[in-house]
């Protein structure tokens, strides 16, 4: 289910739990499915999967809704911090609340105390919340010691990067699921000579997808090489 949010931010209809690839991180995956935390701090490098995870929360959230129960909001930050921090006001009336790449607001005061004020009041109402970043809680330049110590009162989980391995399995069962056979000596082929992050080898997918149908070409070296940057 695609719900439409607040500020009109949506979630991709593919970023589940079924459609995650669990690898080393089955405690973390563990804890999200089952809310078994009040606070969730999740931490990788761009690409590993912190933002299909959030989503994946969302959606889940909104299956298991009944009318008159609060939703899920899913807010990126990387594409809302150059509005009012004012945005997270009535916040706490939305659960669970998803926070994607708090880095972002890093040395951003109004930001950092609205967020601080922010997570007092999902405290005070027993609201989920689960953010992300790049890195640790105190690594990231947040300036407000505050909102560096409320960031780890929950549980603080490191997203482990695939391996090729991982990602071969992720970009075959993706293919599989578009009607695309994409034999392994192609997978190899890629991750040797592309940019290696998930984001980017789902995005040269959806370029394979298309120009696969528009040509009727089967997914071979030769034509994926000329996609290759």
């Amino acid at each position: 289910m695609n719900s439409q949010l607040p500020l009109g931010i949506r979630w991709r209809d593919h970023a589940t739990f079924n459609n995650f690839f669990v690898g080393n991180n089955a405690q973390l995956v563990s804890s999200l499915e089952l809310a078994t935390e009040q606070f969730i701090y999740i931490w990788g490098e761009p690409g590993s999967g912190k933002s299909h995870l959030l989503q994946a929360v969302c959606h889940k959230a909104t299956d298991q809704v009944s009318p008159g129960q609060h939703r899920p909001v899913y807010l990126p930050l990387q594409e809302l911090v150059d509005m009012s921090p004012g945005i997270l006001d009535g916040m706490e009336d939305m659960n669970p609340v998803c926070i994607d790449d708090v880095h972002c607001i890093a040395g951003k005061e109004e930001w950092e105390t609205g967020l601080f004020h922010l997570f007092n009041r999902l405290r005070d109402q027993g609201t989920r919340l689960i953010v992300s970043a790049t890195a640790a809680p105190n690594q990231i330049g947040i300036q407000l010691p505050d909102l560096v110590t409320r960031f780890g009162w929950g549980a603080v989980y490191h997203l482990h990067s695939l391996n090729d391995e991982g990602k071969r399995i992720v970009l075959q069962q993706r293919a599989t699921r578009r009607g695309l056979e994409l034999p392994d000596d192609v997978v190899q082929y890629v991750l040797k000579r592309s940019v290696r992050d998930m984001n980017s080898l789902l995005e040269l997918l959806d370029k394979l997808d298309v120009a696969s149908l528009a040509e009727q070409r089967k997914l071979t070296i030769p034509f994926v090489k000329q996609f290759l940057v």
